[in-house]
C-alpha cells in the first residue's frame, strides 16, 4: 500500500480550501486494535460467566441477550443517520466508550438479573456505534482507490486486537476469576479514547465519509454551507441489492451469533476450572485465521469482485454448524472453530465495501450501515433466545442443526438474488441506489 494512499489526508475540503492536517495510518490501526479489546472483553465472556459461574439458566441468559440486542436495534439506524450528519464522529466514539466502561463495571459489581439486564441494554445501545463510526472515519480519511486495502487492514488490526484481549482475558480469568475480566473494559476504553483523539479532526473529509462523493450532479452540487445535497431515506428502501444483502446478513448472524457461546458453554461445562481459558482458546483460534483472511480480502476484493468472496464466507457457516454435532471432544470443537475465522473474517472485511458500492453518491452510507447493522442485530438478538430454548428442551445438537439450516437459506439467497457490486457504478450517471436493479 502506497504512502500516498494511506498517509496523505491533504486535499480540497467542501469549502474549496486546503486541509493542512495529516492523517497517520497508525492512529487508525491503534483505534481498530483497541476497540476490539474493549468489545472483546465483554462479548461471549458474559454469556459463559453467567452460565458457569453464576449458574443462570440458558433461557435467562438468552432473555438478557435478546432484550439487550433489541434495545440496541432501536438506535442502530438512527445512529447511522447521526454519523452521516455529525462532524463530531470522534466525540461520538468516546461517548460510546464511556457507556461501555460503566456497563462493564456494573456487571462486575453485581451479576444479579436487573443490573446485568440494564447494563447489557446500555452496552447494546452504544456497542454497534463503533464499527460504522470507524468505517465512516476511514472513508473520510482514505481515497476511494485505496479503500478496499484500508478496510482489509482495519479488519486485520481488529482481529489482532481480539487475539490480544482473548489472551489477556484468559490469563486474567485463570489467575484471578472470570469476573475480573470485566475490569479490562475501562482500561482499554481509555486507551481507545486516546487513540481516537490522535486522528486530526481537520483530516476528515465529512462528505466522502457519508458517501456523498462521485454521485450525479444533483447530489454533489454545493449547498448553502458548502455541503453536498444527498438522497432521501428512499435510498435505502428502493435499493433492491441493499435489501437483499440486509436480509442475508440477518440470516447469517441469526445462525452465526450463538455458535461461539454454545461451544464455549460445552467446553466450560466439561472443564469448569478452565472456562475462561477455553473460551479464549476458541476466540484466538478463529481470530488468528481472520487476520490473514481480512488482508487477503482487502487485496482481492477489487480484482475478484465482492460476490465470489461472499459466497465462500457464507458457505462456510452451515458446514461449521454441522461439524459441531459430530464430536464433543475439546480438540475437535476448537478445531472446527477455526472455520469461523474464514466466514466471519470475510464477512467483516467485505460488508463495508458492499455498502460503499451501493451507496456511493447518495450521501447515505452510514445510514445504510446502520440499517444493515439493524438487520444483523435482529438476527443475533433473536437467535439468543431461540437457541437457549432449543438447548434447554432438546440439547446442543438440535440447536446446531437448526442454525445450519438457517445458514443454508442465507447462502442460497445470496447466490440467487445479490448482484455483483464491485465497479458496477464506475461509468453510471446515477448511484446504484437509483439504478433499479
Amino acid at each position: 500500500m502506497t504512502r500516498v494512499n494511506l498517509q496523505t489526508a491533504r486535499g480540497t475540503d467542501c469549502q474549496g480550501g486546503k486541509r493542512q492536517a495529516r492523517f497517520n495510518p497508525i492512529s487508525l490501526d491503534a483505534l481498530n486494535f483497541l476497540l476490539a479489546d474493549v468489545r472483546g472483553a465483554l462479548g461471549p465472556y458474559l454469556n459463559v460467566y453467567l452460565v458457569t459461574d453464576q449458574h443462570w439458566s440458558q433461557s435467562a441468559v438468552g432473555l438478557v441477550t435478546t432484550i439487550g440486542g433489541y434495545v440496541g436495534l432501536i438506535g442502530q439506524t438512527p445512529a447511522g443517520a447521526l454519523i452521516d450528519a455529525t462532524r463530531a464522529k470522534r466525540a461520538l466514539i468516546i461517548l460510546a466508550l464511556c457507556v461501555l466502561a460503566i456497563g462493564a463495571l456494573v456487571i462486575f459489581v453485581s451479576a444479579t438479573f436487573w443490573p446485568v439486564m440494564l447494563a447489557n441494554a446500555a452496552i447494546g445501545l452504544v456497542g454497534d456505534i463503533f464499527q460504522p463510526a470507524v468505517t465512516a472515519l476511514t472513508l473520510g480519511l482514505v481515497a476511494r482507490r485505496a479503500l478496499a486495502r484500508r478496510i482489509g487492514r482495519n479488519s486485520a488490526f481488529d482481529h489482532a486486537g481480539n487475539v490480544a484481549i482473548a489472551a489477556a482475558a484468559g490469563l486474567v480469568g485463570w489467575i484471578w476469576s472470570q469476573r475480573a475480566v470485566f475490569l479490562l473494559v475501562p482500561i482499554f476504553a481509555l486507551a481507545s479514547a486516546i487513540a481516537t483523539l490522535t486522528i486530526p479532526a481537520a483530516a476528515i473529509d465529512h462528505e466522502r465519509a457519508r458517501g456523498a462523493d462521485d454521485g450525479p450532479r444533483s447530489q454533489v452540487e454545493s449547498g448553502a454551507r458548502g455541503s453536498r445535497k444527498v438522497l432521501g431515506l428512499s435510498a435505502l428502501v428502493t435499493c433492491r441489492p441493499l435489501l437483499v444483502y440486509g436480509g442475508c446478513t440477518l440470516l447469517f448472524h441469526f445462525a452465526n451469533a450463538p455458535l461461539l457461546p454454545l461451544v464455549g458453554q460445552k467446553l466450560a461445562l466439561a472443564h469448569k476450572d478452565l472456562a475462561t481459558a477455553m473460551m479464549s482458546a476458541c476466540i484466538i483460534a478463529a481470530q488468528l485465521i481472520m487476520l490473514p483472511i481480512a488482508i487477503l480480502v482487502g487485496r482481492t476484493a477489487d480484482s475478484w469482485g465482492r460476490k465470489p468472496i461472499l459466497l465462500v464466507g457464507f458457505g462456510i457457516l452451515p458446514v461449521r454448524a454441522l461439524l459441531y454435532t459430530l464430536s464433543n471432544s475439546t480438540p475437535w470443537l476448537i478445531g472446527v472453530q477455526l472455520l469461523d475465522g474464514v466466514g466471519a473474517g470475510i464477512f467483516g472485511a467485505i460488508t463495508p465495501l458492499v455498502i460503499a458500492d451501493l451507496m456511493r453518491g447518495t450521501g447515505r452510507f452510514n445510514l445504510a450501515q446502520g440499517a444493515v447493522g439493524t438487520a444483523q442485530g435482529i438476527g443475533a438478538a433473536t437467535s439468543g433466545l431461540f437457541t437457549g430454548i432449543i438447548v434447554d428442551s432438546y440439547g446442543y445438537s438440535a440447536a446446531f442443526l437448526s442454525l445450519a439450516s438457517v445458514a443454508a437459506i442465507a447462502l442460497a439467497t445470496l447466490a440467487l438474488a445479490l448482484p455483483e457490486t464491485a465497479g458496477a457504478n464506475v461509468n453510471d450517471t446515477a448511484p446504484l441506489a437509483q439504478q433499479g436493479y
